[in-house]
């Protein structure tokens, strides 16, 4: 088990845009693995690379039993229909705000084996997908809630345990100081 050390809002790799990924080697293979036990340490419904410090476009996620990943995703949403729904991160540790999203949604990308995959979800899965892209573009969930959710959201997280931490283990422990990933892909 290769649990990593989850950044906390307001590390500035959580806003930095992450890069393609172009080498499907064993180190792309070891960074979905890494990332898949540290989901499921920490209880998480998906994670992605530049939550655990790594800036590459890929993340992983754990929605109604099933384990997936996703490298260099494309997300379209499908339809106009959009829901608002309790939404969490982990790098956002104890807290939930109701974010709204697109009920369904479509997204494209690889594998890391570099074979092509599609993936269609809703509800819980088209909310990890669009969540998790999100952080792949240096987006925050608090950064789409409406102006009046987004400010309470903000006055509350300010007030938050874990400020001044800039990572955690899953089982809550902060580490010092974060590790720097710098990949070749």
């Amino acid at each position: 088990m290769s649990v990593t050390p989850i950044r906390i809002m307001g590390d500035p790799v959580l806003r930095t845009p992450a890069a393609p990924v172009v080498d499907f080697d064993a180190e792309l293979r070891q960074l979905v693995a890494d990332l898949t036990d540290t989901m499921h340490a920490a209880g998480g419904a998906g994670i992605a690379a530049p939550q655990i410090g790594v800036g590459l476009r890929v993340f992983t996620w754990y929605v109604d039993g099933e384990v997936g990943h996703l490298v260099n995703p494309e997300v379209t949403p499908v339809g106009e229909e959009t829901e608002e729904d309790a939404e969490g991160c982990l790098s956002i540790p104890g807290f939930r705000f109701d974010c709204r999203r697109h009920l369904y949604v479509a997204a494209t990308g690889w594998d890391m084996h570099g074979e092509p995959i599609r993936v269609e979800g809703s509800h819980k899965l088209a909310r990890a997908i669009q969540h998790e892209t999100d952080h792949l573009d240096g987006v925050l969930f608090v950064d789409r809630l409406d102006a009046e959710a987004r400010e309470a959201a903000l006055a509350v997280l300010r007030d938050a345990a874990w400020q001044g931490e800039q990572s955690y283990l899953p089982d809550g422990r902060p580490v010092f100081p974060p590790v720097v990933k710098v990949s070749p892909h």
